[in-house]
């Protein structure tokens, strides 16, 4: 059985990999649109899964609370990126300043949940909850993908 740690990082090195394509994917190709939705999707349901099914148990924890509303803060600012890129037409030069802005905003925020959030929730969470949140998170990205 997967604990909660590990089944968030087997989805960010997804979302590493699609943002990377993304990036590399410039103007207004069929690639680069069908991987700018798999992506979207797949943050979309990431965050709903891990506010779900890692922050919000987090959120009572006094050690974590801040933490918590700090990773939520910015799956946030992610929608807000993801907004401007929807809204801006494919193959404007504006369209790849924001897709490299989206993939440093979630790298950063993936790297600072898998050094500093990890490290502090395993401390919270016993192997038992690590296990049955990995079970609920991984259900609800199947369920939801």
């Amino acid at each position: 059985m997967k604990n909660i740690f590990e089944a968030i990082r087997k989805d960010h090195d997804t979302q590493r990999k699609l943002l990377k394509k993304l990036v590399e994917t410039s103007g207004d190709t069929k690639e680069g649109k069908q991987t700018f939705k798999a992506l979207k999707n797949e943050l979309e349901v990431h965050a709903n899964a891990e506010e779900r099914h890692f922050y919000k148990p987090l959120i009572s924890n006094d050690m974590m609370q801040e933490k918590a509303r700090h990773g939520i803060a910015e799956h946030h600012e992610i929608d807000e990126l993801i907004e401007k890129l929807e809204e801006t037409e494919f193959d404007s030069p504006a369209w790849l300043k924001y897709a490299k802005d989206l993939k440093h905003k979630v790298e950063h925020h993936l790297e600072d949940e898998e050094h500093t959030f990890f490290q502090l929730a395993g401390k919270v969470f016993s192997e038992t909850k690590k296990e049955s949140l990995a079970k609920d998170y991984t259900n609800y990205m199947h369920a939801n993908l």
